[in-house]
């Protein structure tokens, strides 16, 4: 097909699908606010029960990742990487892992434990009540 003659539309279309496929680009706020795609403050995001100790749980359709560092005690980062925005993929053995270049971090206070992150994760605000845990 001749570029000359392709529709404006499908020239327009094809930049916002990499930028949905891309969480937005590098430049975007990496701070986790619940704005950049997150869901609306006071949405359940999980039982207490569902969230081990020394461990945790990644939410990816709402970009924050909630640990129990110790029995009780709940906290929740930003699920995006500080290294190149991919979307952290698990949470063991006291660390949260970035599945796309190797970074950890603590589950205590997503502080960077091994590269190449060199950020940690930005805390992200929950709620904790009736052994349900909410956004905001």
């Amino acid at each position: 097909m001749d570029p000359a003659a392709t529709p404006r539309r499908t020239v327009l279309a094809a930049p916002a699908a990499l930028l949905t496929a891309c969480g937005g680009g590098g430049d975007g706020p990496a701070d986790g606010d619940p704005t950049d795609g997150g869901s609306p403050a006071g949405d359940a995001l999980a039982r207490t029960t569902d969230i081990p100790v020394g461990g945790g749980r990644v939410f990816a359709d709402r970009q924050v990742v909630v640990t129990q560092p110790e029995e009780g005690e709940f906290r929740a980062f930003s699920a995006i990487c500080t290294h190149q925005r991919c979307t952290v993929g698990s949470v063991a053995n006291g660390v949260i892992r970035c599945p796309c270049h190797g970074s950890t971090f603590r589950v205590e206070d997503a502080s960077v434990v091994t590269g190449p992150a060199m950020r940690p994760l930005p805390p992200r605000e929950i709620s904790v009540s009736e052994g349900t845990i909410r956004l905001g």
